[in-house]
């Protein structure tokens, strides 16, 4: 891989210890994936923030690279494992707060936003069509290269650092025309309405072509919301990072449509729903935003809550600057005067609640997956409108 005289100062110190080592990172990327040179990146969203994933050893690596580093693009960060200032009230534990705290300070001493979202387009870190980025988080990895058609790699959590603190990655992979191109058409032939079917879409993608590049056909129109909730669920069931949806995002007009095809009917849509819904089970916990919930959802959850109280655990996860607009607008009030919980800064897949509730109540495929997964939790896959109505009895 051929440096240019700047990378080649990175990689002997000269701009001190954190890049140095972040370029020795992304040298070795770019040897195992045949990358002929670096492309300057314009932002970066780091995954890996919850300290119940880091540990102690991820941490000393953050603070080693703290000592010196300071990034040199917009960079946001992912959802932490609580809400940093709400802690308290979602049951958080004081010893986990402190020590994700730790993880805090040591990101935004590299002058990091702590942002904390997996929704960082909708908070401001929206990269153009074209445009060169180096992403870790697997739903807005999706969603970026999708429906942004801007060009990024799943990063983990320590090459999307070093990409920050340089302002570099490797190019390959997604990075180039190439391998943005389908691989396989996917004929959809099911109604969809509301993010809890585009979510289950998802997971019939997933389950059929695993991380292939779908074109995917038959899909008259798609909300903001209902993309993201397809991103989550198509990454999370089948590992690709980019699909194409005739008519909807940007490169799906020049991609070949693949000779190979699959179908997708009601009757797939209906069974991935019901393999992710426990009907007998009881729920005990609500959660509504995986990924983080846009103002548009907020505000729909405001209009059903309104005047009423729930019975149940529920929390809202989003962005904290999402938050604000909410606080703002007088949704927050109406929310939480129906007894629900804001979850800023988290989200049900990272945050330590395990052992806490039995069965979880989601518009998200995504939040399924983790929850059985991770947490050992029953789910019921829901419209947000039944996920409310449940909430409500």
């Amino acid at each position: 891989m051929e440096l240019t005289a700047d990378e080649k100062e990175m990689l002997r110190g000269k701009h001190g210890n954190a890049v140095r080592k972040s370029m020795e990172i992304l040298q070795a990327l770019g040897e195992i994936y045949g990358a002929k040179r670096m492309v300057d990146v314009a932002s970066v969203q780091i995954a890996g923030v919850s300290y119940d994933n880091l540990g102690e050893a991820g941490l000393e690596f953050l603070d080693d690279m703290a000592k010196d580093g300071r990034v040199k693009v917009l960079t946001t960060l992912n959802p932490a494992g609580m809400d940093l200032e709400n802690w308290q009230t979602l049951g958080i534990d004081p010893e986990f707060a402190k020590n994700q705290g730790r993880v805090i300070d040591a990101f935004t001493k590299m002058s990091v936003i702590a942002t904390c979202t997996c929704t960082p387009y909708l908070i401001g870190n929206v990269p153009h069509y074209g445009e060169h980025i180096a992403w870790s988080e697997s739903s807005a990895v999706c969603y970026a290269n999708s429906v942004l058609a801007a060009r990024t790699n799943r990063e983990g959590g320590p090459s999307a650092l070093a990409a920050a603190l340089t302002g570099k990655t490797p190019e390959y992979g997604l990075h180039l025309d190439q391998n943005r191109e389908a691989e396989v058409h996917v004929k959809v032939q099911a109604a969809l309405e509301g993010t809890h079917t585009f979510s289950a879409l998802g997971k019939v993608i997933g389950d059929k072509i695993k991380s292939k590049i779908p074109l995917i056909t038959g899909v008259e129109k798609a909300s903001v919301e209902e993309l993201k909730a397809l991103c989550a669920s198509i990454a999370t069931y089948g590992g690709t990072a980019l699909f194409h949806m005739k008519g909807i995002t940007p490169e799906a007009q020049q991609t070949p449509t693949p000779s190979q095809a699959v179908d997708v009917t009601d009757e797939d849509v209906e069974k991935a729903i019901k393999e992710l819904t426990d009907e007998a089970a009881d729920v005990d916990f609500v959660s509504i935003g995986c990924p983080h919930c846009s103002i548009k959802e907020i505000g729909k959850i405001a209009e059903l809550l309104k005047g009423k109280k729930v019975k149940k655990e529920v929390w809202i996860t989003t962005a904290r600057p999402t938050k604000r607009i909410a606080d703002q607008t007088g949704y927050t009030k109406t929310i939480e005067d129906a007894g629900v919980k804001f979850a800023c800064d988290t989200c049900c897949v990272v945050a330590p609640i395990k052992g806490r509730f039995k069965t979880l109540c989601t518009d998200s495929a995504k939040g399924c997956f983790y929850a059985r997964a991770k947490n050992k939790f029953q789910t019921r896959l829901e419209s947000l409108e039944d996920c409310i109505a449940e909430a409500l009895r």
